[in-house]
């Protein structure tokens, strides 16, 4: 490489975040009052005809000058208003994924003990339990142990719900008075099976034979079934990771029998990770080769979420972590670019560009700085009559609110054929970037992600927006990967029971299509051919701090902001939002889900 900086040598995402606990201390929480006025939409006749834009952005309430109309615009300063009450709390290797490893099994148990126990000492009260002699270890328990922990610790949740501790029955009890999450199911289980690690339980007549140690006083019936269900996916995922493919096949038949998509949380996230566990098996077996799962057309989520599909639209009205980080970013934008007449936004992976009818409505009612011009660039590989339809959206939009505006399209075949020289960058503008899901599809190409990188730092903007999926499912380790993408799931599972009824079937094909492969990717794909690698926003920071970037603080208003959108959500007592530093964790009962961060060029 010419230029050192940018060269991925030496940055390993997977290494990273595997040293990283899964959850991350020290959050600030914070809460927002409702206040300001409702956020009326134009132009929504000419948004496909769907009405969508008064659909997903109707009944906010926005920040605005004192001096503005009626239509609610965003502002760099708040109105002063009661102060709401706070909430109770080449990197040329990457060294990368799998160690470069693509073309060698799943690394084994013992592997994934020796990367957790970096982590930390066990506690001597905890060994005891999960390892009571000294010539036996249990690789997966001790695993599994410590991820649990991780989960059990560190978070401030914003709805006041006491934390859960599986080790005692105490804590059973307090939760007794309340419906138990899917999160808390698993890690109930978990707990279980950590004690089971001293009985040989070797298949499903054994384990249903041999209790654990830990009684399920003050849970309800459905909660103890849900337990059971999860420790029978516990059971074969175990014996997956050592490679006893007949008795993992005994207890995912059990799984089988008792999970559903169609029930509760718990046994939709089991019938899914069920379902991922046998396609490893037949992976690994040969009965599935890698050719023939080549042959079939994978679902593209990026692609599907290009336009305004039902699907997408009905997700988006209610669940409320899209909306909060879509009104978020927007915020810090507006703030970052207060005094600039021209702005010209590149966005990497515009979607359905709804986002963008936010922004036209601050920049629209803006006093004292009239916008000359606002320029949006999407960025594209594929599917150019879905960008070129955004963009005629987007430009009805402009025209109903009397926007001077313009859009433009760089379509490139690969992304290491996008250069700078293909944006037109006038010195006078101001160039925002904005990563909406877009930069974690390029983990495993790493290239890709490299020259992207090249190419924002050439034309250095004033700011770069970058919103993500918080969780670690990169790691080269498969427990370590099946662990924590149980849990996050289990926690979005648990998300959309208590937004849609459970037979919409919006939220079946969410679950199915965009979830179900996902998961499918995440337990059953090693090496090259898993595509779906999630990391956490630490590794993140590492990651474009070798770039000569820094972070940019979001601001009380933006902070606010996010409270605001969350508090017109039914749910917004379990919508969790917290501060990771400068950036935003947006998460649901504690457990993280997206984040959100803003970063400049030093």
């Amino acid at each position: 490489m010419e230029n050192v900086m940018f060269s991925l040598e030496g940055f390993n995402f997977s290494e990273v975040q595997d040293k990283l606990s899964s959850t991350d201390n020290g959050f600030e929480s914070m809460r927002g009052g409702n206040i300001g006025k409702q956020f009326n939409s134009y132009g929504t006749e000419d948004w496909g005809g769907s009405g969508a834009i008064d659909s997903l952005y109707s009944g906010y309430g926005f920040y605005q000058d004192v001096s503005s109309s009626e239509e609610i615009i965003f502002s760099k300063y708040p109105r002063l208003e009661p102060q709401p009450e706070p909430r109770q709390q080449s990197y040329s290797d990457f060294g990368l994924f799998d160690h470069l490893g693509f073309d060698i099994a799943s690394p084994p148990i013992q592997t994934c003990l020796e990367e957790i126990s970096k982590l930390g000492e066990i506690p001597t009260e905890i060994q005891d339990v999960v390892q009571p002699k000294k010539d036996k270890q249990f690789p997966f328990s001790l695993a599994s142990l410590e991820l649990l922990k991780n989960y059990g610790s560190g978070i401030k949740r914003l709805n006041g719900d006491r934390r859960i501790e599986p080790s005692t029955e105490t804590a059973l009890t307090k939760m007794s008075s309340r419906k138990l999450s899917a999160e808390e199911i698993m890690r109930i289980a978990g707990e279980r099976f950590i004690r089971s690690s001293s009985q040989a339980v070797e298949d499903v007549v054994s384990m249903l034979g041999n209790p654990f140690n830990l009684s399920f006083s003050g849970l309800s019936d459905e909660e103890i079934r849900d337990v059971e269900l999860a420790e029978f996916l516990l059971a074969s995922a175990e014996k997956v990771g050592d490679q006893q493919y007949e008795r993992a096949t005994r207890f995912l038949n059990q799984c089988d029998y008792l999970s559903s998509n169609k029930g509760n949380p718990v046994q939709r996230v089991v019938y899914y990770f069920s379902e991922a566990l046998r396609e490893k098996i037949d992976r690994e077996t040969g009965r599935i080769c890698i050719k023939e799962l080549g042959k079939k057309q994978p679902f593209d989520v990026d692609l599907a979420m290009m336009s305004a599909n039902p699907t997408t639209l009905a997700c988006h009205e209610a669940i409320p972590f899209s909306q909060v980080l879509q009104f978020t970013g927007i915020q810090a934008i507006v703030e970052n670019v207060a005094e600039a007449k021209r702005i010209h936004v590149i966005d990497l992976g515009i979607r359905n560009g709804v986002q963008w009818t936010v922004l036209m409505q601050s920049l629209a009612s803006r006093c004292g700085c009239p916008i000359e011009l606002l320029k949006i660039t999407a960025v594209g590989t594929a599917a150019k009559h879905l960008l070129e339809e955004t963009g005629k959206n987007l430009e009805s939009f402009a025209q109903s609110v009397n926007l001077p505006f313009s859009y433009n399209t760089v379509m490139v075949s690969d992304m290491l054929d996008l250069k700078e020289d293909l944006f037109e960058i006038n010195p006078e503008e101001k160039v925002v970037v904005y990563a909406l899901f877009t930069l974690r599809s390029m983990i495993s190409v790493p290239n890709r992600l490299e020259n992207i990188m090249r190419v924002v730092r050439n034309i250095n903007p004033c700011m770069m927006v970058v919103t993500e999926v918080d969780a670690n499912h990169n790691s080269p380790v498969f427990v370590n990967r099946f662990i924590e993408a149980l849990f996050y799931f289990s926690a979005y599972f648990d998300c959309l029971d208590a937004c849609m009824k459970r037979d919409d079937p919006h939220r079946m094909v969410t679950e199915s299509m965009f979830f179900g492969d996902g998961i499918r990717d995440i337990v059953a794909a090693e090496g090259k051919e898993r595509k779906t690698r999630h990391v956490k926003l630490d590794v993140w920071r590492a990651f474009f701090t070798r770039y000569g970037m820094e972070e940019i603080e979001l601001s009380m208003v933006s902070l606010y902001q996010a409270n605001l959108v969350v508090k017109k959500f039914p749910c917004e007592s379990s919508c969790t939002i917290e501060l990771n530093g400068k950036s935003l964790l947006v998460g649901w009962k504690g457990t993280p889900i997206h984040s959100l961060s803003v970063w400049k060029f030093i």
